[in-house]
């Protein structure tokens, strides 16, 4: 269960450092950050936001307010990628739930 989660985080990271060989512009930002926000949108309605995950978003915006669109980028995958795993999460535990109920 948390290694298919922990796949999934090292596999966004990897994406993440193949895209990071072109340098980042402020529409390459603002596309990552659009497809980061609907993620943690989805684990919003999941009910199953990780912290880290907004934690990750802060330092995206920031990171493009300071103009450093390659680390917004960077930190903006990395939300987006959070968010998924918190999704992938729950829709797991909706189906182990049952399992762990005392009967």
């Amino acid at each position: 269960m948390h290694r298919n989660l922990i796949k999934l985080a090292v596999a966004a990271s990897c994406l993440t450092l193949a895209t990071a060989a072109v340098a980042a512009s402020a529409d390459d930002y603002k596309a990552a950050a659009a497809k980061a926000e609907a993620a943690i949108k989805a684990a919003h309605a999941a009910r199953n936001e990780w912290t880290t995950t907004a934690d990750e978003m802060k330092a995206a915006k920031k990171a493009a307010d300071a103009g450093n669109f390659d680390e917004a980028v960077k930190h903006a995958h990395e939300a987006e990628a959070l968010a998924n795993a918190s999704i992938a999460q729950a829709k797991e535990q909706e189906k182990l739930w049952p399992d762990a109920v005392i009967r």
